[in-house]
């Protein structure tokens, strides 16, 4: 499928993660088979531009395109502003959070909050797709069923948004009342597929092969985009793509692959975020990986005490090897170990 200009080689894509999808996390996934991967939403602000954690964000370095950035806000002149800033640092695709359900986020009417006032949202719309234009960077917007049972509106949005020139449309299968409790449905996202020329992703609980080819099915959707399912599982997306391209399950990574994935991760990470920040946001990480593993909560606790990025470094590598003495390749996941949601989906 394509975005634009851009030829996307797979329809396996990483959500956008408040928290999670940062360059280190977008680039190991799309090493493992993704063929997409949206930035960690940026702010509309340009009051806080210039913070660290935004700089942060807004850093492409060596990742292959085509680089897609996430904006969040409230006004549409705003929003254009920040396309464009985005653009200017290198953005090939900028998308519009309109899904994200947390608190925060929705108290100053941004993310799915925007769901609840159709004609702000295609204003914001209108007013970023126009800024997108002159440099051919295709809009793309990301939303949820509707913001609450009694009001779901994703699919007069999507066609109003289509209208307004996006190019392709991600649907979350729950509500902003939902967040991420209970089970994603289907049905809405079959709907807006149904009734959209563009491209559409589904989105919501995908955290297997099978429930990729599912899910395909169930929507007509031209892709799939994983969110927490990725977490300490970046490897997911090379399952899903051999899984229907086969119908056959690969065998799962072998300890000493993932002590090297693992290790190079975190020498991204606190390359990024420098020793101070990075020891303590790359715990979350390392929990990921290790949650399912035989001593991994023990090792989790452990490893949450230390303070310097040789010391954790160096525990992480202890703790494969030893793992390596008793099994070759991790254990098959479970449906339950997917959903530990340590962080949230934008």
């Amino acid at each position: 499928m394509n975005i634009g200009p851009y030829l996307l080689p797979n329809r396996f894509f990483v959500a956008p993660m408040a928290g999670v999808t940062d360059r280190p996390f977008r680039l190991l996934c799309k090493r493992f088979g993704a063929g997409y991967a949206v930035s960690e939403m940026v702010t509309s602000r340009p009051d806080l531009w210039d913070s660290l954690k935004t700089s942060r964000r807004a850093n492409h370095e060596g990742e292959p395109g085509p680089i897609a950035v996430q904006i969040a806000g409230t006004e549409p002149q705003m929003m254009a502003d920040a396309a464009r800033y985005n653009i200017d640092r290198g953005a090939q695709i900028i998308d519009i959070n309109m899904g994200c359900p947390a608190k925060k986020v929705c108290n100053k009417w941004a993310g799915s909050a925007l769901m609840q006032n159709e004609a702000l949202a295609l204003q914001i719309v209108s007013a970023v797709v126009q800024a997108c234009a002159p440099h051919g960077v295709p809009v793309t917007l990301k939303m949820r069923t509707g913001w609450c049972e009694a009001e779901k509106n994703a699919l007069r949005l999507a066609l109003a948004a289509q209208d307004a020139g996006v190019q392709m449309l991600t649907v979350h299968g729950r509500t902003r009342e939902q967040g991420y409790k209970g089970a994603a449905e289907y049905d809405t996202i079959a709907a807006v597929k149904a009734a959209l020329q563009i491209p559409v992703v589904a989105n919501g609980d995908i955290n297997s092969p099978e429930k990729a080819r599912d899910v395909l099915a169930a929507t007509g959707a031209d892709a799939v985009m994983v969110g927490r399912a990725a977490q300490g599982r970046p490897w997911i997306f090379r399952e899903m793509a051999h899984f229907l391209a086969t119908g056959q399950h690969l065998a799962q990574p072998l300890v000493a692959e993932v002590k090297a994935l693992l290790l190079a991760h975190l020498q991204d990470h606190y390359q990024l975020y420098g020793e101070f920040a990075s020891v303590r946001s790359a715990r979350k990480h390392i929990g990921w990986y290790v949650r399912a593993l035989p001593g991994g909560e023990a090792f989790r606790a452990d490893m949450n005490r230390l303070t310097d990025c040789q010391t954790q470094l160096s525990a992480v590598a202890d703790f494969f090897d030893e793992l390596n003495t008793r099994m070759d390749r991790l254990p098959n996941p479970s449906a339950q170990e997917q959903y530990d949601p340590m962080e949230t989906a934008a």
